[in-house]
């Protein structure tokens, strides 16, 4: 029995597909036949459960890899997010609701990182990295995006330069002065390192590219364009965004790097070959997408002794 509800959704559909020239019959036909959708279809779980390849026997080199594959999943969200914030006319209530979401990815992965830090034996950790040269989280280009699509790029040069690239509106000379470029050099010789050199050859373009189509849409421009009123509602969930991003992330790292990689008299260097002794504090690169949000004060600290 065909009740009035079912018969004005068939007669919407037959709307629907008749304005793109197709028969509602011939769809129906292909309902009729489909196969129910399964929960391990819908997620490709069996493709996702074999992700997973290790370099080595060492059992928690799993941990390891799984760990960065869910943080690299969290960063496609969070660049979907800002993406439906970048696009069109500023607008404070999606501005509102997709930071939540960035500030609540955040919070996970920040949180989450006890997985590593806690939750992975050292002595197997110090095997099985040696397998994985040069292979980085410093290469982690959604994060270099997530960075560029918040700011002026301008914001991602170390503090001590801004100054002097203040006058300069090519991009491609901002672009190589960004922060991260001193931060894959070797130890001994000061030189670029294979890790930032792959990293470069693969990413660099695509960097030059979103900076000039976020020069003038990125969220810190975004934000300066809304009303006062709004931009003064939203300051918290910026601060927050900020922090969690520039402060509280890169300190996990950090934390993580000193369990694993500090050992007296001398430290064990990065996968990559890093110095990430100066390159993971941020009290070192004192990065902020919104510094008009914070005091002198804060910014002086910026990583030191402000609440965690």
């Amino acid at each position: 029995m065909v009740t009035t509800e079912i018969a004005e959704k068939i007669r919407q559909l037959e709307e629907k597909y008749a304005a793109m020239g197709q028969s509602l019959s011939a769809y129906l036909d292909g309902l009729l036949y489909a196969d129910y959708l399964t929960y391990w279809d819908y997620i490709q779980l069996d493709v996702l459960l074999n992700l997973q390849h290790p370099r080595t026997p060492i059992p928690d080199e799993n941990i390891f890899i799984i760990y960065h594959q869910i943080t690299e999943l969290y960063f496609k969200l969070t660049l979907q997010a800002i993406g439906q914030i970048c696009e069109g006319e500023p607008d404070v209530q999606v501005f509102t609701v997709q930071l939540k979401r960035i500030n609540n990815y955040f919070k996970s992965l920040i949180s989450s990182f006890e997985i590593m830090v806690e939750g992975m034996d050292k002595e197997q950790f110090l095997k099985f990295r040696m397998a994985l040269l040069p292979a980085s989280g410093f290469q982690s280009g959604q994060f270099r995006m997530i960075e560029i699509c918040s700011t002026n790029l301008r914001n991602l040069v170390y503090v001590t330069q801004r100054e002097e690239l203040r006058s300069h509106t090519d991009l491609q000379h901002i672009l190589n002065h960004i922060y991260w470029r001193s931060g894959a050099t070797e130890l001994a010789s000061g030189k670029r390192t294979l890790t930032l050199k792959q990293f470069e050859v693969k990413y660099m373009q695509q960097f030059l590219e979103l900076a000039i189509k976020h020069e003038h849409t990125n969220l810190h421009t975004r934000y300066r364009q809304l009303p006062p009123a709004e931009q003064e509602a939203l300051t918290p969930l910026l601060k927050a965004y900020d922090f969690n991003i520039n402060v509280r992330w890169p300190l996990m790292h950090y934390k993580s790097a000193v369990r694993y990689l500090h050992k007296k008299p001398e430290d064990i260097a990065a996968t990559g070959g890093t110095n990430w002794q100066q390159f993971l504090p941020p009290k070192h690169k004192r990065i902020t997408f919104f510094p008009e949000l914070w005091t002198e004060e804060e910014l002086i600290r910026w990583g030191t002794a402000q609440d965690m």
